[in-house]
């Protein structure tokens, strides 16, 4: 497949796993009483970090941002329709920030043993994504953006507990929805070394393990 081919279907997976957390980020997961602590986006957005890596081990920091920033404005549209103004915003400043340090993370860490760079970027893109992301969308601080939008206050102002602390709901959302994140990211290494042994097996020669 050419860079050009390769590129635009790397922005379309990259859209279709943002739009469809998107949406999915507005449903808890009421099993086994998890509404408080998860949605069901946290086991669909690990793909657009499997997506930036595949990219970025293939093309280099350069392709990869660029699917990254298609990705952005593609989402922020689509979030923007099918969501709040408030959600759209959120989704959009967590994506950029997560994917692009996902980016910087990975980058010098390429030539190591193959999965150290998508784990360790993941791991910290996931960090910095979700808080970010369940900060602005649910915590009362953003409440300004509801207004200045003319929507209904959507934020969490709910506390729950977790063990013997009192936090916001959204915070513990928030956790929730990282835990799995972090669990996607090992397991996103089983098709991310697959697609690596298919399509670009010298990954695997001496030079590249050291």
């Amino acid at each position: 497949m050419s860079y050009a081919k390769s590129i635009v279907f790397s922005s379309f997976a990259m859209c279709v796993a943002v739009t469809a957390s998107n949406i999915l980020v507005q449903y808890p997961v009421y099993w086994f009483d998890l509404g408080n602590i998860l949605t069901y986006g946290a086991f669909t957005y690990p793909f657009a970090f499997l997506v930036n890596d595949l990219t970025n081990r293939r093309f280099g920091s350069r392709a990869a941002r660029r699917v990254v920033y298609i990705g952005f404005c593609f989402g922020l549209i689509v979030s923007w329709e099918l969501a709040t103004p408030r959600l759209a915003i959120a989704s959009g400043t967590a994506f950029l920030f997560g994917q692009l340090l996902d980016i910087i993370v990975f980058s010098p860490l390429r030539k190591q043993t193959w999965w150290k760079a998508p784990l360790l970027a993941g791991i910290c893109g996931a960090l910095i994504d979700t808080f970010i992301f369940f900060a602005i969308a649910f915590s009362p601080r953003f409440a300004f953006i509801d207004a200045l939008t003319g929507m209904q206050d959507s934020s969490l102002s709910a506390v729950t507990q977790l063990f013997s602390l009192t936090i916001p709901v959204w915070f513990s959302l928030s956790l929730g929805d990282l835990s799995v994140k972090l669990v996607m990211a090992v397991l996103m290494l089983i098709p991310y070394g697959a697609i690596l042994a298919i399509f670009m097996p010298a990954i695997y020669s001496p030079k590249d393990m050291v």
